[in-house]
């Protein structure tokens, strides 16, 4: 798995980015209601003489999404890294202008909703797969070439076992002042501080 999706960033690096990316960690985290993410500068050597960033992928999502799919998150977060090496990133989660004609010039449309007319700038900002773009030209070659970029995927039964887990507990969310706490559904919970309820965080 790790070598497949370490060949698809070599891949999407020459053709996407002109091979200007530097070399980055690739490795699978599950992080609630995201695709993967970018963390720059996570890792470093143990006598501090290189630093590198990571790239994640989550993969309770790549059973219920096309390996093109999953692949286009992989590119997503190396904008991610393009910007944070050659550009101007705005604070932590934020996804600017610079960042949405990064996208914008690999063949990703920025959609806050995943699909056309959503906006392209925010905190959370998704994507979908330009038609004929870059991406998915490059996608196409790719997979043509070699079809065990994603060889895993998480199994009906692990699924079913994952979602029954979290299903039995809600992350509750302070309105005021954004502290969380996770509790059984239906639990009326209040911040200390605020003194407000705080609200089940929306699915």
């Amino acid at each position: 798995m790790y070598h497949g999706l370490t060949r698809a960033f070599v891949f999407f690096n020459a053709r996407l980015f002109s091979g200007r990316l530097p070399d980055c960690l690739i490795t699978l985290q599950r992080k609630r209601g995201a695709y993967g993410y970018f963390a720059n500068a996570r890792f470093t050597m143990r006598d501090g003489s290189q630093v590198t960033d990571e790239i994640a992928l989550n993969p309770s999502h790549f059973a219920e999404r096309s390996v093109e799919e999953t692949l286009s998150t992989l590119v997503h977060e190396m904008v991610h890294l393009e910007q944070a090496r050659f550009g101007t990133p705005s604070r932590s989660g934020y996804h600017n202008a610079e960042w949405a004609r990064m996208m914008r010039a690999v063949g990703l449309i920025p959609s806050t909703t995943g699909e056309p007319g959503g906006r392209e700038t925010g905190q959370r900002v998704s994507h979908y797969i330009e038609l004929g773009g870059r991406f998915a030209c490059a996608c196409a070659d790719l997979i043509d070439l070699r079809r065990e970029m994603v060889p895993y995927v998480e199994s009906a039964d692990a699924r079913r076992t994952r979602e029954r887990r979290a299903a039995s507990k809600t992350r509750y969310i302070c309105p005021g002042c954004g502290v969380t706490a996770w509790a059984k559904p239906g639990t009326r919970l209040a911040c200390g501080v605020c003194t407000v309820p705080l609200e089940p965080e929306q699915r």
